[in-house]
């Protein structure tokens, strides 16, 4: 493991075009629960399962119960960047971060101090009126009880992508042009099965690929240097 460690630590000092992607894994350590592992949102027990609860039809048929899980299992008080996020601001300081790319709406890499986010999956820190599109604090959508309504009648909804709804077209697009141009791409706390985020990987065109994940992915075949390790652990040391 001390050979893989300073061999990205070696990648990561000659590079100064490094993109990072990220998912759950990396803001576990913040102590957010991930989606797919033994203890995680899909594996405890709802009136019904959280991948249809977090659609838009059952947000649009249903908004009580969106809103009871919402407040109940994604918004999580009091938690802090940990040492992966604070690392890669560091790196982006230093001018060798390009761009961190992310599957998770919890916001903690601005509050580490990154700066430019790509946020595939939007932000449990910002809402609008599903009705006039009006924005909304958060704390309105995520504290209190009941469904949050705009002034027009609209619900307030997460400025978040849900299942069955598109990724933003223009975070889609910046993001593949910063993984093609990469020099190293950096890939961390994913299982890479989510899509179309997991297929973002293919439009790399370099020979560093580095995978950091606790598990296999189906990704590590192409990989130039993989890491079972906790990311949080691996960034520190880097």
């Amino acid at each position: 493991m001390e050979d893989k460690i300073a061999k990205l630590r070696e990648m990561i000092a000659e590079s100064d075009n490094i993109v990072f992607f990220g998912g759950a894994g990396v803001s576990t350590e913040s102590g957010i629960p991930d989606f797919r592992s033994v203890d995680g949102l899909y594996n405890q027990k709802w009136k019904y399962p959280p991948e249809t609860i977090l659609s838009h039809s059952f947000f649009e048929r249903d908004p009580e119960e969106y809103y009871r899980f919402h407040r109940e299992k994604l918004v999580i008080d009091g938690v802090k960047p940990n040492r992966a996020h604070l690392r890669l601001a560091q790196l982006e300081q230093e001018g060798k971060l390009k761009a961190v790319i992310t599957q998770n709406i919890d916001g903690l890499h601005q509050a580490a101090g990154s700066k430019n986010v790509l946020e595939l999956h939007g932000s449990i820190l910002r809402a609008y009126c599903s009705r006039c599109r009006r924005p909304y604090p958060a704390e309105q959508m995520n504290k209190g009880t009941g469904v949050p309504r705009c002034s027009c009648g609209g619900v307030i909804r997460p400025d978040i992508v849900l299942y069955e709804e598109a990724l933003d077209e223009d975070i889609l697009r910046r993001s593949i042009a910063y993984i093609r141009n990469a020099d190293i791409l950096i890939i961390g706390g994913t299982s890479l099965n989510v899509y179309p985020a997991a297929g973002l990987i293919n439009y790399y065109r370099g020979n560093k690929l580095v995978l950091i994940n606790l598990s296999e992915t189906p990704y590590d075949s192409y990989a130039d240097l993989i890491i079972h390790e906790k990311i949080g652990e691996v960034f520190s040391r880097v």
